[in-house]
């Protein structure tokens, strides 16, 4: 049996690139969202197969481990995820991930990822992609910011020029590194943090971030922001309806428990709300469950040409992050290091 590989979270970032990640995440939604529901009504066998995520708490410490499994047939991959949420960690991370990848032939292992960047840049991937369609952890902190970019070339009103970034902490930062590289028409980044400190060292740590202006308030930074980013641990709402303009695009990327809110209510219904996985966010969203707010599309349709990308009108885009996402990203990381 073939050696077990161990890929650090450096090998990981240095292979993970944004302009592979963003094409990757981008048509891993759009497989998600056209193989669901195959066998379910037609007959038809499923080539992709990812149940909603399985949590398991720990009640003594608050927190959680969470399991994310995924089998994509075109690709051949056979990948779960384990990431542990941890809130009360202080001289360790609070989140912490790994990434399985099997042989999908035989289910031998094949590699263990370092999960971190991983998910961070496909997050933020995926919301610029959704952006660019609507507005005209080594591996998990890539990925969310690759999920960003994604919704962002989908969904936002044009090619942006302001950005809002609420939060300062490592998907605040990848989600600025793949809106910088994929929009040259960026000419100020806001950033906003519950803590004003964090905001400043966050827009003054890199000469790179020339763009960059820390805000003192919430309403300070969205106010005219055609793009806003909400990647908070708020369990509140904290973008206001009346400071959002008319058509801009927001990836809402916190709030991810039931009981949880980063955008008000009201917003959230007035909207036009897409989503990562319906059933998913359904199940696992605040935002969309304290407002009851109706989910017009997953960014996957929007993808496919089989749901319209209102970019005229205000949009959300929710993403709670996908096992096909990491799988994606897990694969880009195997190629680029000939494993």
């Amino acid at each position: 049996m073939e050696e077990i590989k161990f890929i650090s979270a450096d090998q990981v970032g240095r292979v993970l690139t944004y302009a592979l990640l963003n094409k990757a995440v981008e048509r891993g939604l759009a497989l998600f969202s056209q193989n669901k529901n195959c066998g379910q009504e037609d007959g038809r066998i499923s080539k992709l197969d990812q149940p909603v995520r399985t949590v398991v708490s720990v009640p003594s410490k608050k927190a959680s481990l969470v399991s994310m499994p995924v089998y994509i047939e075109a690709d051949q991959l056979l990948v779960t995820k384990l990431v542990t949420f941890f809130p009360k960690n202080e001289s360790v991370p609070k989140h912490n991930a790994i990434i399985a990848v099997f042989n999908a032939n035989t289910g031998v292992p094949r590699a263990f990822l370092d999960g971190e960047t991983i998910t961070i840049r496909r997050t933020a991937a995926a919301s610029v992609v959704a952006t660019q369609f609507l507005d005209g952890e080594t591996i998990t902190i890539r990925r969310t910011a690759a999920a960003s970019v994604v919704a962002t070339q989908h969904l936002a009103n044009g090619q942006p020029t302001v950005l809002a970034i609420l939060g300062s902490g490592v998907q605040a930062a990848s989600h600025y590194e793949a809106f910088c590289e994929t929009f040259g028409t960026l000419q100020q980044v806001r950033v906003w943090n519950h803590k004003p400190e964090g905001a400043k060292e966050f827009a003054s740590k890199d000469e790179r971030r020339h763009n960059c202006v820390a805000c003192e308030s919430v309403e300070d930074a969205v106010r005219d922001a055609d793009v806003i980013v909400t990647v908070t641990s708020s369990s509140s709402p904290i973008v206001m309806t009346q400071w959002v303009k008319p058509g801009a695009h927001i990836n809402a990327v916190g709030a991810c428990r039931l009981e949880w809110a980063e955008i008000d209510p009201n917003l959230m219904r007035s909207a036009i709300v897409y989503v990562d996985s319906r059933e998913g966010a359904l199940q696992e969203s605040g935002d969309l469950f304290l407002s009851k707010a109706e989910v017009y599309a997953e960014i996957g349709d929007v993808v496919n040409g089989t749901k319209t990308a209102h970019r005229d009108k205000t949009t959300v885009f929710k993403s709670l992050g996908m096992a096909v996402e990491d799988a994606v990203a897990a694969k880009i990381v195997l190629d680029g290091l000939g494993l």
